[in-house]
């Protein structure tokens, strides 16, 4: 599935839900079913700065597609990390760079964050792009 597919998908997943109570829960959901990160890429390299709760990621190239691990010490901020990960991981890095994260808006996501989790929403967003950046460079 291409990420605009992936986007699309997550989009109509959450037009099922009524109310935030509901989809607060389906994050939680997909939180819980997040690939985890390898107890020995949970370092301070592997942080996302700028985010209240402590969020690792670990990126590694396979066969050109970008694959990412993740965990959370929260788990509203883990539900968050799964979903960037659902969306971006498995595709190339240059997919990745070029893709835009509108879907984030059509779910109302942000607007239903505080401000510091919707700060650290865009610093992990940020981190995932930085990381298809590195290893695109490496595939040019």
């Amino acid at each position: 599935m291409t990420i605009k597919e992936i986007q699309e998908e997550i989009v109509d997943e959450f037009s099922l839900f009524e109310d935030w109570m509901q989809r607060y829960e389906y994050m939680i959901e997909l939180g819980k079913s997040l690939p985890l990160i390898d107890e020995q890429f949970k370092t301070e390299d592997n942080i996302i700065k700028g985010c209240q709760s402590k969020v690792w990621v670990h990126a590694e190239l396979k066969d050109d597609k970008l694959y990412f691990t993740a965990d959370s010490d929260a788990i509203i901020t883990k539900g968050i990390i799964a979903i960037l990960i659902r969306v971006f991981s498995g595709q190339p890095p240059r997919d990745i760079i070029d893709a835009d994260t509108d879907f984030i808006d059509e779910i109302g996501l942000k607007e239903h964050l505080s401000p510091t989790r919707a700060n650290g929403l865009v610093s992990m967003i940020k981190q995932l792009k930085l990381y298809a950046v590195a290893y695109q460079t490496q595939l040019n």
